[in-house]
């Protein structure tokens, strides 16, 4: 084989950096806040956004610590790490409030990129949706009013369970005690104001948010017997796996370099 002349190597070497430069679809070149992308997760850029150049999050903001509104502003743990995946994505970030189980049907009809929203893992939802890698550890927690006969999680049957719609104490509490002892809330708020009421005997929400309930509300408490522990992730439609890809890329990043458990640390402090 002939060797190739130096000019001709550079006119090769040119056409390649050409090509490369390319590329269509998204491209995460650089952040809403005019960062260059030196820094991002190497990831493909091929997957889907339903606004382009932007990250949208599906969630409940009802769910303080991880997302509650203050003033107009979706603030929490939720909001703050899929904002800093966005950065590190170099795409925009917005989240879009809904019902909790309007969350998985957003995500698996491109509404929504992904959904945050203290959300576990389950069989019956990886039937809709994929999952990323945990990025957050719950409980499930039993709120009860000082004096309740209730004492741990064998007291259940035979009581009125207060959940929010959709979520994993919904389905764990469905589960193990049939239709006739559930009452669902579209808000986790709405629940504790009828156990306040004494329309209901408990009610089966993560601790977080438990302890938030119960600080706000006198004559209340938790159990010391958590109901269930968890994981949580994030959501993303099946047929967008170069998204899920990115973005758990991103996600890995930021748990190793300790932004994630730095956000966590900032809304939930140890007692």
């Amino acid at each position: 084989m002939k060797k190739l002349s130096i000019a001709m190597l550079s006119m090769l070497l040119a056409g390649s950096m050409l090509l490369t430069g390319c590329g269509g679809g998204n491209n995460a070149e650089t952040t809403d806040n005019g960062q260059d992308d030196s820094n991002t997760a190497e990831t493909s850029t091929d997957y889907k956004l339903a606004v382009d150049g932007t990250l949208t999050m599906a969630t409940n903001a009802f769910f303080e610590p991880y997302e509650y509104y203050e003033g107009e502003e979706i603030v929490g743990i939720d909001a703050e790490v899929g904002k800093a995946i966005a950065d590190k994505l170099g795409l925009n970030f917005t989240i879009s409030d809904m019902e909790f189980d309007s969350i998985i049907t957003a995500v698996s009809s491109g509404k929504a990129d992904m959904g945050m929203a203290g959300m576990t893992v389950t069989p019956d939802r990886e039937k809709n949706v994929d999952f990323s890698r945990t990025y957050a550890t719950g409980v499930q927690s039993i709120i009860v009013p000082e004096g309740s006969d209730i004492t741990s999680p064998d007291d259940l049957a035979g009581k009125k369970i207060g959940v929010q719609q959709g979520t994993t104490g919904d389905l764990y509490c469905t589960d193990d005690f049939g239709e006739e002892a559930m009452s669902r809330y579209s808000k986790g708020t709405d629940a504790i104001m009828a156990l306040t009421q004494g329309k209901i005997d408990c009610v089966v929400i993560d601790n977080a948010p438990a302890q938030k309930y119960v600080e706000a509300n006198e004559g209340l408490k938790i159990l010391d017997t958590a109901y269930a522990e968890e994981d949580y992730a994030i959501a993303f439609a099946k047929d967008n796996t170069a998204l899920k890809d990115a973005v758990d890329a991103a996600l890995g990043e930021l748990i190793e370099d300790g932004t994630v458990q730095s956000i966590i640390d900032k809304y939930i402090t140890a007692d």
